[in-house]
């Protein structure tokens, strides 16, 4: 092989892989939406951050709203769900402030924080008879998946794993048996 053919063999190699991953990532791939905003309103952002306050208030330890759970939830639906559950999630966040204008004649932010809980209670008791009677490859209810979301977004957080749980970042040795005292914190 001469010199010259083995630059030209070199340069087309080369510049066919970069050619073919453009190719690949413009027409292969779907990036995901940038931004939260093409499934939530800013309004409905603060309406998560309500509703997640709302199932996980603040008492002796922090709520929902102190450890973000409001900003966490939209990301994760946009970031984690098909297109499915994500219409699912948002379609519920709807249904909520519809239910709260029927029931108190008022958007779900200017409700009482007793008939906020009143109508999450309701939706709780609704979903988990929905979750016994779906059928397999149905959706979960919109519900279901902001408690769970609500939950989980707050317990990964570094203020529920701190000031709900006992956190430890560095574990020592392992002892199998730790005596519990009633009213002791969970470990994170």
């Amino acid at each position: 092989m001469q010199r010259r053919q083995a630059i030209q063999n070199v340069a087309l190699l080369l510049g066919g892989t970069l050619v073919g991953g453009n190719l690949f990532l413009a027409g292969g791939c779907k990036p995901a939406t940038t931004t939260v905003e093409n499934l939530f309103t800013p309004d409905m952002q603060t309406l998560l951050g309500e509703i997640a306050e709302t199932i996980l208030p603040a008492t002796a330890t922090p709520g929902a709203k102190e450890a973000g759970v409001g900003e966490f939830i939209p990301v994760m639906v946009r970031d984690c769900y098909d297109e499915k559950h994500q219409k699912v999630f948002v379609d519920g966040v709807v249904t909520i402030e519809k239910l709260s204008k029927e029931k108190y004649g008022k958007d779900f932010l200017k409700i009482t924080p007793e008939q906020r809980t009143e109508l999450l209670t309701q939706l709780d008791t609704e979903q988990k008879k929905y979750q016994e009677t779906k059928e397999k490859d149905a959706p979960p209810h919109y519900f279901r998946l902001m408690k769970e979301l609500t939950l989980l977004g707050f317990f990964s957080s570094e203020v529920g794993a701190t000031k709900a749980l006992r956190y430890v970042a560095v574990p020592g040795r392992f002892d199998a048996c730790i005596e519990y005292k009633k009213g002791d914190r969970a470990w994170a």
